[in-house]
Parts: C-alpha cells; sequence; structure tokens
C-alpha cells in the first residue's frame, strides 16, 4: 500500500481530529456569535493556564492536589467567569456537608450548646469533640461553648471550627496514609457535628443557608441526598421522618418565595450501606411512607457509604426489586479504585434500573456497563474533586470522567460534599471539570453542556424541564452579555 502525499496526509489527520472531537461533550451545540466571541476570551484564558504547566508541571492546576492550588484557583480569570456561569443543578450532593463551614460557625453562637473535648486547643491526633445542645448542663465533661468563646476569644474559636471541619491541609499528600484513612477522617466529621446540625433550629437554618450559598454560586437546582438523622428540640423530643422531610419541604417553598429564580428541590432518601438486615426492610419501609406522603419532593432511594468496607449491593437486590416502580433508584456505584470487586456495583445498579449513578469512577473498566449506560440514557455524576481528596486519583487528567466528556456520555458534574473541601457549592467542580479533565480543546460548549445535562437528567417532570430549560437560557444570555462587557477591550 502506498503512502499518502503530505497533503492527503494533512487531509486525513485533520478528519481525523474533527471526527473525534466530534464525538466530545457538548459537540452538538452551535454557539451564537456573542457565545463565540466569549468562547475565544475563555480559550486564551484556558491555553494560558494550561501553558504554565507544559514546561513546569508543578505549575499544571490538574497535576497537583485540590488543597494546593485551591489560593490559585481563586483569583485565576477565568475562575471568576466560572461562577459567573449558569450551572444549572447540583444532582450530587449530601444534605450536611453543602453548606460552608461559615454555617457551622453561626450555629456555634447559639445558646444552649455545649462540647465535650477541646476546641481551640487541639491538636490534629486529638479525637473530635462532641457539641449537643440542652437547656441544662449535660452530665459529664461537658463545657459551655459561650464560656469557651469567652475564654479563647470569638475570632480563635471560629478559626478552630473552620479548620476542624474540613478535610483541608496543606500537606494533603501526606496528610492521610491512605484511601481508609482518609474515609475514617470524612466520616467522623459527620458523627461530631451531627449532634450539632440536627437541633431544630440549627437544622432550618443551615438548610436554608445551604440554598442561599448554592444561588450565590449560581447554582438554581438541587436533588440532595440525606439519611434523616434525629432532629431534636431543647425539650428532648426527636421528630420522625416525616416531620424532618417536612422542614425541608417548608424551608424549600420558604427559599423558592423569596428567590424565584430558583428552580426547586428534591430529596433522595440515602441511609449507610452498613446496616444489617432488619435495618435495612425499615429504609425499604421509609422510602415508601415518604414518596406517599411527598411525592412531588422525593426523587427516590440510594444507600451511601463507603463501598470497599460497605455491603455490596447483592446482598439488597433481592428486596430492592419488590419495591413499587415509582421509587426511583440514583444508586452510589463504582467509587473504587478495585476491579472485581466493589465495583460490580455497577453491575447490580444498571440491572435494578437506576436513574443515575453517583461517581460511576471504575466504569470505564467495564465495557458492558459502558454500553448499557449509553444504551439506557443513564446519567454518571461526576465528583472530580470528591474522587481526588477520598484518595481515587491524584492527577485529574488521568480521572475517567476525561473519558466520559471526550465520547459524550450521559453526565453531570456535582460537588458531593464541597463544605468538607472547602470549595463553592459547584464552581471548583466545574472549574476542575473544564481546566483540568476536558481536552485542551473543549470549549465554552461543554460549560453549556453540563448546565444543561444537569436539567435534562433531574427528577424533574416533563413540563418542569421545558420551564427550566427555558428559564436557565434567559440567565444563560444575561451571562454571556455580563462577561463579554468585562473582557479586555482588545477582545
Amino acid at each position: 500500500m502506498e503512502r499518502p502525499t503530505h497533503e492527503e496526509f494533512s487531509r486525513q489527520r485533520q478528519e481525523f481530529l474533527s471526527r473525534e472531537q466530534g464525538r466530545g461533550l457538548g459537540a452538538d451545540l452551535v454557539l451564537s456569535a456573542s457565545e463565540q466571541l466569549l468562547n475565544r476570551y475563555v480559550m486564551d484564558l484556558k491555553r494560558q493556564e494550561l501553558a504554565k504547566g507544559v514546561e513546569n508541571p508543578y505549575e499544571l492546576v490538574s497535576g497537583r492536589h485540590f488543597f494546593e492550588m485551591l489560593e490559585r484557583i481563586n483569583a485565576s480569570t477565568l475562575f471568576k467567569l466560572i461562577k459567573w456561569l449558569p450551572k444549572g443543578g447540583i444532582l450530587h450532593a449530601h444534605d450536611t456537608a453543602i453548606g460552608s463551614t461559615e454555617l457551622i460557625v453561626r450555629a456555634t453562637y447559639r445558646e444552649h450548646l455545649w462540647q465535650c473535648g477541646n476546641v481551640v486547643d487541639r491538636t490534629d491526633s486529638d479525637p473530635l469533640p462532641s457539641f449537643k445542645f440542652a437547656s441544662t448542663k449535660p452530665s459529664g465533661e461537658w463545657h459551655s461553648v459561650a464560656d469557651e468563646r469567652k475564654q479563647s476569644g470569638d475570632e480563635a474559636y471560629d478559626q478552630a471550627i473552620r479548620k476542624m471541619f474540613t478535610l483541608f491541609t496543606a500537606d494533603p499528600l501526606n496528610a492521610y496514609r491512605d484511601i481508609n484513612d482518609v474515609w475514617r477522617k470524612f466520616m467522623a466529621l459527620f458523627i461530631a457535628f451531627e449532634p450539632m446540625v440536627t437541633y431544630r433550629p440549627v437544622w432550618e437554618e443551615y438548610f436554608y443557608g445551604s440554598l442561599e450559598e448554592l444561588l450565590e454560586d449560581n447554582v438554581t437546582y438541587l436533588e440532595f441526598r440525606g439519611l434523616l438523622p434525629p432532629v431534636y428540640d431543647l425539650d428532648g423530643r426527636q421528630y420522625t421522618p416525616e416531620e424532618i422531610v417536612q422542614m425541608y419541604v417548608d424551608q424549600s417553598e420558604k427559599f423558592l418565595q423569596a428567590h424565584p429564580r430558583f428552580l426547586g428541590v428534591k430529596f433522595i432518601y440515602a441511609p449507610l450501606r452498613f446496616c444489617d438486615d432488619q435495618t435495612f426492610d425499615g429504609y425499604l419501609q421509609l422510602v415508601q411512607r415518604l414518596k406517599a406522603r411527598f411525592p412531588d419532593f422525593i426523587a427516590g432511594f440510594d444507600l451511601v457509604g463507603q463501598e470497599d468496607l460497605g455491603r455490596p449491593h447483592i446482598d439488597f437486590n433481592e428486596r430492592l426489586l419488590r419495591l413499587p416502580p415509582e421509587i426511583n433508584f440514583f444508586f452510589h456505584a463504582g467509587e473504587t479504585n478495585w476491579t472485581g470487586r466493589a465495583d460490580e456495583n455497577l453491575i447490580d445498579a444498571i440491572l435494578l434500573g437506576t436513574k443515575r449513578i453517583g461517581h460511576g469512577f471504575a466504569a470505564l473498566k467495564h465495557p458492558c456497563v459502558l454500553e448499557e449506560i449509553k444504551k439506557r440514557g443513564i446519567c454518571l455524576e461526576v465528583n472530580p474533586i470528591s474522587n481526588q481528596v477520598l484518595k481515587l486519583v491524584q492527577d485529574f487528567r488521568n480521572h475517567p470522567g476525561a473519558f466520559y466528556f471526550s465520547d459524550n456520555y450521559p453526565v453531570v458534574v456535582s460537588s458531593d460534599d464541597p463544605s468538607f473541601w472547602s470549595a463553592a457549592p459547584l464552581s471548583h467542580d466545574f472549574y476542575v471539570a473544564f481546566m483540568c479533565m476536558a481536552s485542551a480543546q473543549a470549549d465554552l460548549r461543554l460549560l453549556k453542556k453540563l448546565a444543561l445535562n444537569s436539567i435534562e437528567y433531574s427528577s424533574m417532570s416533563a413540563a418542569e424541564k421545558v420551564s427550566a430549560v427555558e428559564r436557565w437560557t434567559c440567565a444563560w444570555d444575561a451571562f454571556v452579555r455580563k462577561a463579554i462587557r468585562h473582557m479586555p477591550p482588545e477582545y
């Protein structure tokens, strides 16, 4: 076979590139003249940032840990643009880790809060203190937080709380030895502050404050997962799961009335996979009661917790199949580096009819899973920063999401537990996805597609989706106009 001429080779190469780029996420979108103008600016900013890491890889954002690059990301012009960008919705986040640590700091100023253990004077090796609200001092080694504040000063106490309730560290590569080690600290954070946030006034304020922070980050829809832990009053009353969900509904409606550009809120009941069979049966009974009482607010059911150590889906499949079809599944699956172990939860999730897959990090190792994801239109909820912090991937360029983007898989980008990594509700994950995981050639269309996908693969009804897209489009057009006004004059 004769070799082609250089001219013919160049033509074939260009056709090859066009064919490959045409398969990427967002390649089907056509940009308007205004969007094309903004896109030139966005891509110049992207190329400038990427160029820093060509000769000096240590300067490349994608090659470093998010904690090490957070200040630099926050200072970048492109990140500020992404913060303005209307990102649609978050489809994967957990109730008590959506809001920032500032909401936890605010809670510590309330009356009747007690602590057991050190806050200001603790070292990293000390166990986390416990907190609870009570009208009188609990028995044991409990101290009034108000008294502790007087002794240490408000600023010192606030800073200690900020440091304590995050996985952020200046030395992230060595601070946690392995995935089990970081998961132990991760779960300990939930356990330590849960009695603080499950005091009813804090519970409602925290959730409402989280919605405010989402809107400030230009996120206008939320589907969140929750365990429904016991919420209590000072008199010791504990609220039922139905009453707790009603609190979510009430705060959501209050927020929507005050902020009509927000599109809506839905809840996925997601208890821990670390449970015995009797407890699991109780979960299934509860989700059916909740769906019957709150049919529009309850999106469905999931199981959460570290997959490597938790019970596999195969333990639950028979009983899950008995649930009525109106209970939709949104299963965490494949949040692991293993092959042939916990990653087989992906297969179960698909055969159970899951609507979306949380993380799907290991799906790349399963060709049949990938085929079914496309065939069935199952959305992958990619959480890049979470996957790095919890030690599944070190270099974002090696994240499986890079492949999902390159071949136009059903995918959204979410943030999982942004409070624990000192991240914005969604902007940092969008930045990482665009700058570090997507192709160097991926442009504004990718960001636009991710936002649109968050509506398309949401649990909204068909009519709600039509309205949501119309409202989001108005917000997008306004963003484009605003961004162009702030571009340098040479553009």
